[in-house]
């Protein structure tokens, strides 16, 4: 009997696939609990749909991401830190710094796509990779300044 999965089921397949199973684990087991209905000409064309829509949903957002990475890739962005004496700041550029002035140039990239490999604790450029979407990344420069 062929079952349109409705949850993830272990060494069965995940959410949304169509799969073979015995009659009796289906009606038994699988669609008794709700993890699982039968699929029926309708069910399977319907899941066709939402896989094609899906798919083109994350073929644009893939080619979004693309773009702009190709804008902001060794694009500069300043940022600048209060500074003490000789040009020392406490603490250091976080990736929040990097998001807001990413922002104030019209780029809502959240921080947690920023990476800083190295701490930035001093006033200089500084090259910071960015992973916009999985497998998608560029690098910015991060020209630090002194207020």
């Amino acid at each position: 009997m062929k079952v349109l999965l409705l949850q993830d089921v272990k060494a069965q397949g995940k959410k949304g696939e169509i799969v073979e199973v015995n009659d009796g684990y289906a009606r038994n087991f699988l669609i008794k609990k709700g993890l699982a209905k039968e699929a029926t000409a309708a069910v399977v064309n319907e899941t066709n749909q939402k896989n094609a829509q899906e798919a083109k949903k994350k073929a644009a957002e893939l080619q979004a991401a693309k773009d702009i990475a190709a804008k902001l890739d060794t694009k500069e962005i300043e940022v600048a830190i209060k500074t003490g004496e000789n040009g020392k700041f406490f603490g250091s550029v976080t990736s929040k710094e990097i998001a807001d002035a990413l922002l104030a140039i019209g780029y809502d990239i959240d921080k947690k796509k920023i990476i800083i490999k190295d701490a930035i604790k001093a006033v200089g450029v500084y090259g910071v990779e960015v992973k916009i979407y999985p497998g998608v990344s560029f690098t910015i420069n991060v020209k630090v300044v002194g207020k």
